[in-house]
């Protein structure tokens, strides 16, 4: 019972500091402060997935589903990259905060998905659990495959989403202080 209690607190600690560690990484890339906090509003979704489909199969939180937790967040962080980094080209070409992020979930449709069902459809034999000893391995599957599904539609509609609301209410804002 201790050595479960002691890896659930590493791997709730590790999931805390990989999000942590992404974000200010993020923040360096980007040399902003918000920019990655867009990206992050992917992650609640990502984690409500894992726990919905968890419940949903009856599965129980275990060490392999916070490691798959652990790869979902990686996935839906890039996909939500992708996304913000693509409007924030097109706000630098001159498009407004609605433009860019409409365009940028459209043009990155089809990366976002791909992504994202190349690693679900990936890890459906490991959530089925099939052979011998899979059934240790499947809730890593199950936690992916949860995940995934909502952060991908996160990323497709929250995340540009949130990045409208944020840039218009900063041009607004500096619009204000310019007039």
């Amino acid at each position: 019972m201790q050595t479960r209690e002691k890896s659930f607190a590493g791997l709730y600690g590790g999931l805390a500091f990989a999000i942590l560690l992404v974000y200010l990484l993020i923040v360096v890339n980007f040399q902003s402060w918000t920019d990655p906090f867009i990206i992050i509003t992917a992650l609640p979704a990502a984690i409500a997935g894992i726990v919905w489909m968890l419940f949903l199969t009856h599965t129980t939180l275990s060490v392999p589903a916070l490691t798959g937790a652990i790869m979902c967040m990686g996935v839906a962080t890039a996909n939500s990259i992708l996304i913000v980094s693509f409007a924030r080209e097109r706000m630098a070409h001159g498009d407004d905060a609605v433009t860019a992020s409409l365009e940028a979930g459209y043009t990155r449709l089809r990366p976002v998905v791909m992504t994202a069902l190349a690693m679900i459809i990936g890890m459906v034999p490991m959530a089925l659990g099939f052979g011998e000893g899979g059934e240790q391995n499947a809730p890593l599957g199950r936690a992916v495959i949860g995940g995934l599904t909502f952060a991908t539609l996160s990323t497709l509609f929250f995340v540009p989403a949130v990045f409208c609301l944020i840039h218009e209410r900063r041009r607004r804002r500096n619009g204000e202080r310019k007039a």
